[in-house]
């Protein structure tokens, strides 16, 4: 009999946890798994599992921001639907749904509960009360799992030092495909003038990823072209301040487009993050071979002085996930 895999994750955007959710339900054995997914608001996460055939849940109260209200009316959905599906397997993603879907979780008596932390919270800049909190939070999802998988050794470091936590913690890296086939970049060529070297990142545009510090560079270099590829909150301010710079022949913003159909269009890459747990897109641009200009935050050194590739395979990601499944 076919062991039901429910995963759940707060936010069905597109980063790096949605991606690690969708590789993970796209391509786990059918076999041996059914698969399915919840998560709080719609978003292109959702889009891309149903288009690939996998069953989804709308948890609608489910928001990233703390409510009471709304939390407590999430934590009720996540039980109920724990109660109707009867997972063999909750595997939470994210902190918000991690925290609750691991309460419920532990109330609806699913048999194994693994929680992924994807760079720990409480890294976020905040006070040290709300980092304290979110501390707090992040230590009792990984109290109420079986299993928390770190995908990087800084965070597993972190996990080991929490009490009751550290021997239920492992790490495993994120995967991509390491025979992917790279596009053109073409779309972010022509946008700039020929022969100019053009930096460019991909993420969402949120705080954390920080692409207001490659507007910042450009406003100070008039040799410097950027490419940010990438939607999200932050949008509206980096328009602002690449008006406010007369920068809008150097800096500019192509909205969303996979990683792999622009890296190669650019000269170098950029991560100017300033929280991360093991970035895909780094992955992505070393694979493409491009000089890497980043942050040593969270992952991103492992993956910068890693020579082994297969290390961040997806077969390998995979292969360590389905062990701890069975």
């Amino acid at each position: 009999m076919k062991k039901k895999v429910l995963l759940c994750i707060t936010k069905s955007n597109w980063g790096g946890a949605q991606r690690y959710v969708f590789d993970l339900a796209t391509s786990l054995p059918k076999e041996e798994f059914d698969v399915s997914v919840a998560f709080g608001q719609r978003g292109r996460l959702a889009e891309e599992l149903e288009k690939g055939g996998i069953k989804t849940h709308e948890i609608k109260s489910l928001e990233r921001d703390v409510s009471i209200r709304s939390d407590i009316k999430s934590f009720f959905e996540l039980y109920k639907l724990f109660r109707m599906i009867k997972p063999d397997i909750v595997h939470l993603n994210s902190s918000k749904i991690g925290g609750l879907g691991s309460l419920a979780a532990r109330f609806a008596r699913v048999p194994r509960i693994i929680f992924t932390a994807h760079g720990w919270p409480f890294w976020e800049k905040r006070g040290f009360p709300a980092r304290a909190m979110i501390w707090f939070a992040s230590w009792l999802t990984a109290l109420f799992s079986h299993t928390t998988i770190c995908i990087s050794d800084f965070d597993l470091r972190v996990a080991r030092r929490m009490p009751f936590v550290g021997k239920k913690a492992v790490r495993i890296y994120n995967g991509i495909d390491q025979h992917m086939a790279f596009g053109t970049g073409d779309i972010v060529r022509s946008a700039f003038p020929p022969g100019v070297t053009i930096t460019g990142t991909v993420g969402e545009l949120n705080k954390n990823k920080n692409q207001q510090a490659l507007v910042e560079q450009a406003k100070n270099n008039s040799d410097m072209f950027v490419a940010i590829v990438g939607e999200g909150e932050e949008r509206g301010q980096l328009e602002d301040k690449i008006k406010k710079y007369n920068l809008e022949s150097h800096v500019k913003l192509f909205g969303f487009i996979p990683a792999i159909e622009v890296l190669r269009g650019f000269d170098v890459f950029a991560l100017p993050s300033l929280k991360e747990g093991l970035p895909y897109v780094l992955l992505e641009a070393k694979l493409a071979g491009l000089p890497i200009v980043a942050n040593r935050v969270g992952g991103v050194g492992e993956i910068l002085d890693n020579k082994n590739p297969k290390e961040f395979s997806l077969e390998q990601m995979l292969e360590k996930t389905v062990a701890l499944y069975r």
